[in-house]
């Protein structure tokens, strides 16, 4: 394992629109997933050799006083630029020690991932939830298991990602899907939405949150048409997307609206929340009155 410095790396968020999350925790940088739709390649995030894996040095210090200077406490999210359950993590223990750390000083945890490794970190979840709000996102772009494994190639199939959130539920964390990306010409069928909705209700998901389309931009881009031409020969989808969508950065699927107003139906069947606004207050609700107080007063742990 490669280790990189840093001087933070619990750092305050712009804006707690995305789920409700106050600090970004990204102990990894890279990963060795293999998807082959990852923002995360994008030159922007100035991220070499994307899928090497590297831990920051010293992390679990740094978090300590990262938490540790914090004048209120909130939701700590990981997992938005790369899993924190990579398979280095199961030896390193990083994410399940700083998940001990934001337990010790009284702060929530926001988990997105496609690993069930996270499984692992089940008991400290479940302290978490005792004081502070606990919530697990896992990303399920497809019901269709040899579908997610040509996407997908480095995550279990997407059979074991229902598993682990019926355990969760089981568990009492409040967890769902990432419905995103949806991939146009792969994903974006109304056969997909529908399998995929019905297997969140039988693993008794909270909530889905969707997009129907994906993000193309510099290096993803080459990246993602590289590997459609090899996974999916004689089909013609890289130039597809050439001239359907160009050099544009949001590729919504041409069915998106029909989509939409399908996956919207489903989860109100099924009784699953699907819009922002709803989910952020139920996983927080019951924390509410202790946060208010929390922020009142400075961590002096």
């Amino acid at each position: 394992m490669e280790y990189i410095p840093a001087k933070t790396i619990v750092t305050a968020t712009k804006s707690r629109e995305w789920f409700g999350i106050d600090y970004n925790m990204n102990i990894y940088r890279g990963c060795c997933h293999g998807c082959i739709y990852c923002d995360s390649r994008s030159d922007c995030y100035q991220i070499e050799d994307f899928d090497r894996v590297r831990a920051k040095e010293n992390a679990l210090s740094i978090i300590r006083n990262d938490l540790r200077r914090k004048v209120r406490t909130g939701v700590v999210g990981t997992g938005a630029m790369s899993d924190p359950y990579n398979p280095y993590e199961k030896e390193l223990l990083l994410t399940r020690h700083a998940l001990e750390l934001i337990d010790a000083f009284n702060f929530g945890a926001a988990i997105a991932t496609k690993s069930t490794l996270l499984l692992r970190d089940l008991d400290i979840l479940q302290t978490i939830r005792e004081h502070s709000p606990v919530l697990c996102k896992i990303t399920i772009t497809t019901a269709d298991d040899k579908l997610s494994k040509k996407l997908e190639p480095g995550v279990p199939a997407s059979k074991e990602r229902f598993s682990m959130i019926d355990t969760l539920r089981q568990a009492g964390i409040f967890s769902g899907i990432l419905l995103m990306p949806v991939l146009p010409w792969l994903e974006d069928s109304d056969e997909n939405i529908h399998s995929l909705v019905r297997h969140a209700h039988e693993a008794g998901a909270c909530f889905i949150y969707a997009a129907f389309g994906m993000t193309l931009r510099g290096n993803q881009r080459d990246w993602y048409y590289r590997q459609l031409d090899r996974l999916f020969p004689n089909q013609g989808l890289a130039d597809r997307y050439r001239r359907q969508y160009g050099y544009q950065y949001e590729c919504r699927s041409p069915h998106a609206s029909r989509l939409w107003k399908l996956f919207a139906r489903e989860c109100e069947r099924y009784g699953i929340l699907y819009r922002m606004k709803d989910i952020i207050p139920a996983y927080q609700k019951k924390y509410q009155m202790t946060q208010l107080r929390l922020f009142d007063f400075p961590n002096n742990l």
